[in-house]
């Protein structure tokens, strides 16, 4: 009766095991957050310069402002539209690459070689993320070699299957030449993501 008894409350804990096990596994299978699969990212962004106090404090009569400082002096206002294409490969981060072009002045027209992590919160329907960007100055302008980088933080909120649209604040940095920039802006985009199932527009 000893031998049965312990056999029996053996089988009793593998069974109680393997049913936990499955329990598990089918809590974690339920609750596996979205993900975008491949993604395309136009968006479109205008900023302030915080730093025109240095610019507007200048002599702007003086041959060294206008041979030194004024050709490196970006406006108060500047533009920009970027292209990123990548892959959200875990729910909560995704990473891309694409191009950036910025109107910072007249003389300066930017093009940039991005590289962009994007951290994504509560993915899905209206996903809060935050970009992290860095970019590399390709083409010749008043100034050549630049870097960028920003850091933008929004809000994706579902459009269709396939579509989202995205608004949010950014901060941007430009080094030009022996002078730098910062910038805070707003920006607006779409997101086109491969997995039509990322939002409720797309359950079927």
């Amino acid at each position: 009766m000893n031998i049965d008894l312990r056999i029996m409350v053996k089988n009793l804990l593998l069974i109680s095991f393997f049913s936990l096990s499955i329990k598990g596994f089918s809590q974690v299978d339920n609750s596996q957050k979205p993900k975008m699969n491949f993604y395309l990212n136009p968006t479109l962004n205008v900023g302030y310069n915080l730093g025109n106090q240095i610019k507007d404090n200048q002599n702007k009569d003086s041959q060294y402002y206008q041979q030194y400082i004024s050709p490196y002096l970006p406006n108060k206002l500047t533009y920009g539209m970027s292209v990123v294409g990548g892959y959200n490969f875990l729910s909560n981060f995704a990473i891309g690459t694409g191009l950036k072009y910025s109107y910072i002045d007249p003389n300066f027209h930017m093009l940039y070689w991005l590289i962009q992590p994007k951290f994504i919160f509560n993915p899905g329907d209206e996903a809060f993320f935050i970009d992290v960007t860095y970019g590399k100055q390709f083409n010749k302008s008043a100034v050549s070699n630049s870097d960028f980088w920003s850091l933008k933080a929004g809000l994706q909120v579902s459009y269709s299957k396939r579509l989202s649209q995205e608004g949010g604040l950014v901060l941007e940095g430009f080094q030009l030449g022996n002078s730098s920039a910062v910038f805070i802006g707003l920006s607006y985009g779409i997101i086109v993501f491969s997995n039509k199932n990322y939002t409720v527009e797309g359950i079927d």
